[in-house]
């Protein structure tokens, strides 16, 4: 079976778990910006957790099927249609030879996840088919004319109409995240630090799958000069010379040389990326887990 893309919104890419593992390689992480909607979309439709499927920035996708199908749409919730007739969201749902499904703008959040049964067939990089634009790892972003063939990876015999819990990861107008102070908490002032976890955050048009500047108080240092760069994890919370804090997304620099500040919990990771431009971000101090 194959799917062949006729419109493309802002951004959709091939995306799954991501290539942990190969940071010393400078090879990041990558995968699904909110991997418990890519899980969702792919439990709906029997696949594996970790199969490749579809993220969708601001919806706008338009694909045809060549054969029966079973997909999914999670994630952001948006309208879904197959032949202009609405299907639900979260849900699977069954496609014949010719039909097109669109996925429109979601009404809140950022990204939707489209699964198909079987998952998305595409080269492995470092055991992944995810599209990293920023490294120019993967397959290259979906465009008009594209057509993508369905692997045989399902597990479970679906049931149409299936929508399990976690399809749908509420985005919100206001999120409060976890963070583990550190490594480099030293490099600011008390003040800065009462400042991160008292000051309310806004998140900024400058975001991506790299990461999202934060617009709010002033984070100062205690300590001159730079660092060496260093080894950087998803959810690092870097703060360059503005004093404006920057979270480290799906496709980050494996190093940095900015101080980290803290680290988010990486199970809050998901919402922040379904956090559109104006949204609030207040942080929460936690002890590290060991």
């Amino acid at each position: 079976m194959t799917l062949t893309v006729l419109a493309v919104g802002a951004q959709a890419t091939a995306q799954d778990l991501g290539r942990p593992g190969h940071a010393a390689l400078g090879v990041p992480v990558g995968g699904a910006a909110d991997r418990e909607a890519l899980r969702g979309a792919n439990r709906a439709v029997g696949n594996p957790l970790d199969a490749a499927a579809l993220e969708l920035l601001l919806g706008g996708l338009e694909v045809q099927t060549d054969s029966a199908a079973i997909l999914a749409v999670t994630g952001a919730p948006a309208s879904v249609w197959r032949n202009a007739v609405p299907v639900p969201f979260g849900e699977s749902f069954a496609v014949r030879p010719g039909d097109r499904v669109r996925i429109g703008t979601p009404v809140i959040g950022l990204r939707s996840y489209l699964a198909v049964r079987g998952g998305l067939r595409a080269a492995r990089l470092y055991g992944s088919a995810s599209t990293n634009p920023t490294a120019d790892l993967g397959p290259a972003p979906l465009a008009p004319g594209d057509r993508w063939e369905v692997a045989d990876g399902a597990d479970d015999d679906p049931t149409l109409g299936f929508s399990p819990t976690s399809t749908v990861h509420p985005p919100q107008q206001e999120l409060t995240v976890r963070v583990v102070l550190g490594p480099r908490d030293d490099w600011f002032t008390p003040q800065a630090l009462d400042r991160l976890t008292a000051s309310r955050w806004e998140t900024t048009a400058e975001a991506d799958r790299v990461g999202i500047r934060l617009a709010g108080a002033t984070l100062e240092r205690a300590r001159c000069g730079e660092l060496a760069s260093e080894a950087m994890v998803r959810g690092a919370i870097q703060v360059p010379a503005s004093g404006q804090p920057i979270v480290f997304g799906p496709d980050h620099p494996t190093t940095g040389g900015y101080p980290v500040i803290g680290v988010v919990v990486d199970a809050d990771l998901d919402q922040l990326w379904q956090a559109r431009p104006g949204s609030g971000v207040r942080f929460r101090t936690v002890p590290p887990p060991w």
